[in-house]
């Protein structure tokens, strides 16, 4: 709205704040106070004067009289009356001379006092001694003269309408005129007594004036000192005003509230009251309330309404009453409003702040827990069903603590978009916290439908993401509860579906897991085995054993490798696998890992000066800036040469590529120690890296060496590729995990450098490493000549058929490819059964071998495998725990 169409408005509003005092007082003009005893000299006349604009015309009546008086009586005046009444009525009539003289000049008080003696005073006591000399000649009774005088001064006093001075003077001068015939001393008696009655009343007057000026001047105050209030709250824009007339139309409204909606206040006069607001996007029940006030005229406070703005959501709080005319009559309302936008927002924005994340704009735990309490709540049953995913972030906080927490932030908010574009309108999505997130899919959908959508999540996530110029690389893993098969409160669904996530986890992360009932008796053992592996941390329960590395040219061990060991004090040796993942969920792996460099170290300073050691570093202790010094002090502790320390580093370090990890490069390098990639091509798929990082060593992972020999298997030939690259960049390259001798000629052949496998060690403890190194370095290898499928330990019972007998035995362990059964005596190698090795499941089997009651077995057909690398047949179903003695496989799994 320009301020070409609306001039007044615009200008209205633009000083009204500056000026409003200056502008009230222009507005409202003082009242101008009369002297004290003006009422007495002037009565009610506004021009303040002593003769009345009408007193000419008293010469009239005058004539009048003297003429009824002489016709009532048949008698003609004699002279000397007759004079003195002439005078009268001339003196009377030029009077309007002196009314014009004191209208149109300014005289003092004293010359006005001597105008008025000579316009009203002086006729009046001519005319007084006119008719007391009449009425002393006897011509007329006194009777009737005395009727005349009264009336003639009963008529002046009208005529000087309340001038009392002009009155007393009228009075006095007339019966003073009448005194004076009857008794010279008596009319002077009479003119003194009138003049100081004359003056008692002007005092008495002016005594009551000065009264009514003070109690004037008091009420004006008071009334200015409202109006001047009542104009700064209209004003300053912290409330305005309002009024209708019966018919609901407005009759007065606040000068600022026409600026706001953009109209001049003279528009809105005279229109409905009910303009002034947009109802239309009014609350149903808003526009009820303020339609029933105003037709049932009831008083209505603090209603909230919008305001009828175009450019801007504005809104009031309107209050408002009923009027009534002294009759008791309706007359319109009348009330007060203020501004409630601000205040408003402030509460929208309280309220999202309740009901949505800050950072992401995703709904909150709160509104979240809400969401599903009124799924679970639903009045039908087939309205209650839901799925409930929980999702942690995978490597987020190597992410904060490498590039900072506003690199963290911005992270978030990308991946809370990805999560918003994957689910879409068929659920919500949420931030719990942290990096933990939650959707709620509302609805029965199959389990299929379920993991479909868990795994696009995950994808998604997975990808890189672009923050502050940094390539950057997470994960993710969910878990997954449905109502009501896992639990009909929110409560239950959450925790379970928090279990699952902790499954999916522990699984190896960048999976999805569903809710089962046996998940209790897992996190019921994994925190546990978290409060023991602190005490393990604390009181020394951890040991490091070391497997030695073998030069494949010499046949000489060069180092040993450090591989973390705990003997729990009840459950024996705990797989690393087991327990590496809780040290890192728990933050433990980076005092472990210090421990571990200094350990390490000073085993090494017992050992011969040409064998190094290798010690594993985790992504966490990698972006740890301490971790040059932490090197440092344990090379100088255990004073041992750098270049006799070899670090081994997975690729999961490059998934942030930034500045931080190329520095990190550079100090330990400068620190003078051997840098060795681990798990060569398991994870971070991109050789890019390989170009700057400055590695002396390639490690090639085990599951490329297991398997190299089967045939058609590619293996070896990414394994000559592995070998090509790294002599192509002068890098020693290491094969891990080598058990057989085919695979020791195999990757002998392919070139590897160096070997490391139970073909030639088993990992040592300290002591025994030393005591192996103090026979020699020579490395000889002992092992069996092909690699066979890795067995699992049971014991179980199944069924044996041959030609229709049926026997029972036990199986001891089993594999994909066979088993070793006992039960049945002096078997004859080459017997066929069919065994029974659960329900509906028969497998065909030879036997090879036999002692005693024992015998191995091998199957026609290869057993199939599940998701976990576990026998499918004899893998307990969820939910059952055999009471077996199962021995776990050990993983060589490292520090970090």
């Amino acid at each position: 709205m320009s301020a070409e169409q609306f001039p007044e408005v615009t200008s209205t509003a633009g000083r009204a704040r500056h000026f409003a005092r200056t502008r009230r007082r222009e507005r409202s003009a003082q009242p101008a106070f009369r002297e004290a005893g003006a009422t007495f000299l002037f009565g009610g006349d506004p021009s303040n004067r002593l003769v009345a604009p009408e007193w000419p015309k008293m010469a009239i009546p005058m004539a009048l009289a003297l003429a009824g008086l002489a016709l009532f009586n048949l008698s003609i005046p004699t002279i000397l009356p007759a004079l003195l009444a002439l005078l009268a009525l001339v003196a009377t009539h030029f009077s309007s001379i002196a009314v014009k003289i004191e209208s149109e000049r300014k005289l003092e008080t004293g010359q006005r006092l001597a105008l008025m003696g000579l316009a009203v005073a002086l006729p009046m006591f001519l005319f007084g001694s006119a008719m007391g000399f009449w009425g002393e000649s006897g011509q007329v009774a006194w009777f009737g003269c005395l009727a005349v005088v009264v009336t003639t001064g009963v008529l002046a006093t009208v005529v000087q309408s309340g001038r009392l001075v002009a009155v007393i003077a009228a009075q006095v001068g007339i019966w003073s005129g009448v005194t004076c015939v009857a008794s010279r001393a008596g009319g002077y008696f009479a003119l003194v007594l009138g003049v100081a009655i004359a003056i008692a009343a002007y005092l008495r007057q002016r005594k009551i004036d000065l009264h009514a000026r003070k109690k004037s001047e008091s009420d004006q105050r008071a009334q200015t000192r409202a109006e001047e209030i009542l104009a700064d709250y209209e004003e300053t824009g912290q409330g305005w005003f309002w009024e209708t007339d019966r018919r609901g139309h407005l009759a007065y409204l606040s000068s600022p509230v026409a600026a706001i909606l953009g109209r001049r206040v003279e528009e809105l006069v005279g229109r409905p009251f009910s303009e002034l607001f947009n109802l239309t996007e009014q609350s149903g029940e808003g526009e009820r309330t303020l339609a029933f006030h105003l037709s049932a005229r009831s008083s209505f406070s603090e209603l909230a309404v919008r305001a009828a703005t175009r450019d801007e959501e504005r809104w009031w709080s309107i209050t408002g009453r009923p009027t009534y005319d002294t009759f008791n009559n309706f007359a319109g309302f009348r009330g007060s409003g203020t501004d409630l936008t601000e205040k408003r927002r402030s509460q929208e924005h309280a309220s999202r702040l309740a009901h949505f994340d800050s950072l992401t704009g995703l709904s909150n735990r709160f509104r979240m827990s809400q969401t599903l309490e009124k799924i679970l709540l639903a009045p039908q049953v087939q309205h209650r069903a839901c799925a409930v995913f929980l999702l942690d972030l995978d490597r987020f906080k190597q992410v904060n603590d490498t590039l900072g927490h506003p690199a963290g932030d911005a992270l978030l908010k990308q991946v809370a978009q990805r999560l918003e574009r994957v689910v879409g309108k068929i659920g919500r999505v949420g931030r719990l916290g942290g990096d933990e997130f939650e959707v709620i899919l509302p609805g029965k959908m199959e389990r299929g439908q379920l993991g479909h959508m868990a795994g696009r999540i995950i994808e998604s996530l997975s990808q890189p993401y672009s923050i502050e110029g940094s390539r950057v690389m997470i994960g993710a893993s969910v878990g997954i509860a449905l109502a009501p098969d896992d639990g009909v409160t929110s409560e239950a669904l959450i925790r379970n579906a928090d279990l699952a996530l902790y499954a999916a986890k522990d699984g190896g992360r960048g999976r999805f897991h569903f809710y089962a009932p046996d998940l209790h008796s897992d996190a019921e053992e994994r925190r546990q085995m978290e409060e023991d592996l602190r005490d393990a941390v604390s009181n020394g329960g951890l040991e490091l054993y070391y497997q030695p590395v073998v030069r494949t040219a010499t046949e000489k061990i060069t180092g040993f490798e450090a591989l973390l060991r705990w003997n729990h004090p009840e459950h024996g040796w705990i797989s690393p696998a087991r327990f590496i993942p809780i040290a890192e969920d728990t933050g433990l792996i980076a005092t472990i890992g210090e421990w571990a460099l200094r350990t390490a170290c000073q085993d090494l300073a017992r050992w011969p000066e040409n064998v190094r050691v290798a010690v594993n570093v985790s992504p966490l202790q990698f972006a740890n800036p301490s971790l040059p010094v932490v090197v440092t002090n344990a090379l100088a502790t255990a004073q041992v040469a750098a270049e006799r320390l070899e670090l081994e580093i997975t690729e999961s370090v490059f998934l942030n590529d930034d500045e931080g990890t190329d520095q990190m490069f550079k100090s330990l390098k400068a620190i003078g120690v051997r840098l060795a990639l681990d798990d060569f091509g398991t994870g971070y798929s991109s050789l890019g890296y390989l170009r700057s990082a400055p590695f002396d060593k390639i490690k090639i992972d085990q599951s490329f060496v297991r398997g190299a020999t089967q045939p058609g298997s590619r293996n070896g030939a990414i394994i000559a590729s592995i070998v090509s690259l790294a002599e192509a960049l002068g890098m020693e390259t290491t094969a891990e995990g080598v058990e057989t001798l085919d695979e020791l000629d195999l990757v002998r052949m392919l070139g590897c450098s160096h070997v490391q496998g139970y073909i030639y060690e088993r990992p040592l403890s300290a002591m025994n490493a030393a005591a192996r190194l103090s026979t020699g370095l020579m490395a000889i290898a002992q092992g069996p000549r092909s690699a066979r499928a890795a067995r699992q330990s049971m014991l179980r019972k199944v069924i044996l058929d041959h030609g229709g007998h049926r026997y029972d035995a036990m199986v001891r362990n089993i594999s994909q490819t066979g088993a070793l059964i006992e039960g049945l005596w002096n078997v004859p190698a080459g017997t066929i059964f069919r065994i029974l090795i659960a329900d509906n499941h028969v497998v065909t089997g030879t036997c090879r071998w036999s002692a005693d009651d024992r015998m191995g077995v091998e199957f026609s057909v290869p057993l199939r495998l599940d998701e976990n690398g576990r026998i499918a047949a004899v893998a307990a179903p969820v939910g059952v725990r055999f009471a077996i003695a199962e021995q776990e496989v050990v993983a060589s799994r490292k520090v970090g």
